[in-house]
């Protein structure tokens, strides 16, 4: 069984929590996986450890099930034992707790407006056709492959551009100043079709030749890209079974685009 770290369990602690509820420990409530000291551990907790167990490959089985509230029994006896020790209120403490809290804030207003605005079928469908009658009478799909370099203002993306114009390999700049985490791979992202990438990606990706670098730096609502087409190459489109799944996924992630960017534009920004 592989070992679980503390930190792989924060999201749900903080998502469900220990119900700061005292109990006699042989009178566990419906929806208690257990008690420790008093502290009640949620079966809603322990489910959702599971289901973050089960995103990292792990297989569903009673020894997984064991092990995870086990974890979270840990959690428990060393987050009890920090506010004994007065840790609870200290500097670190309340910074950590604030940007895990935001954290999943964010993950939660995401969830709950694409649950609200959900792809359906039918959006599927009518996208599978739009990019089907968009390949031409050629009927081929066009595939690119790419690099990218992600940093956070403008300037800083000038300089890294500046590098490249220099001669510098574009795979070297990617690792020394990329936030990205294909930096270690250089900023590999692999193939893509220009239609699964969003806008302010795809209109310049389908310019470039092989080898060619983005002339100038691309504003994306989460920072500054540069990009490099690798390569490209043909091939056939698949059926509707085979890219729907890769439809939704790009679908939602236009979506959660486009409700980021009225955010945006609502909002009073400043960077320093």
């Amino acid at each position: 069984m592989k070992p679980y770290s503390i930190r792989f369990f924060i999201s749900a602690v903080m998502a469900l929590g220990f119900a700061s509820v005292a109990c006699s420990q042989d009178a566990l409530p419906i929806n208690a996986a257990a008690s420790v000291n008093g502290v009640i551990i949620s079966n809603d907790a322990v489910e959702q450890g599971i289901q973050a167990s089960l995103s990292q490959v792990q297989k569903d089985s009673p020894e997984l099930r064991k092990a995870v509230l086990g974890k979270m029994i840990e959690i428990s006896l060393l987050s009890q034992q920090a506010e004994k020790d007065g840790l609870a209120n200290s500097d670190r403490a309340n910074s950590q707790l604030a940007l895990i809290r935001q954290n999943y804030l964010a993950d939660l207003e995401l969830s709950t407006y694409i649950s609200k605005n959900p792809v359906t079928d039918a959006d599927v469908q009518a996208e599978y056709n739009r990019e089907i009658a968009s390949l031409g009478s050629q009927g081929m799909i066009i595939e690119y492959k790419v690099s990218d370099i992600a940093v956070a203002t403008e300037a800083d993306a000038q300089a890294a551009l500046a590098r490249i114009k220099k001669g510098e390999s574009f795979n070297q700049v990617a690792k020394s100043v990329s936030l990205a985490p294909n930096k270690v791979q250089g900023g590999a992202v692999g193939w893509v079709q220009a239609g699964q990438t969003l806008p302010q990606i795809a209109s310049v990706l389908v310019t470039l030749s092989k080898g060619q670098v983005s002339p100038a730096p691309i504003q994306m609502p989460q920072g500054w890209y540069l990009i490099k087409l690798e390569d490209k190459k043909s091939s056939k489109p698949p059926t509707f079974e085979q890219a729907k799944a890769a439809i939704r996924k790009g679908l939602m992630q236009k979506k959660q685009f486009e409700f980021l960017s009225e955010l945006r534009q609502g909002a009073n920004i400043v960077v320093r």
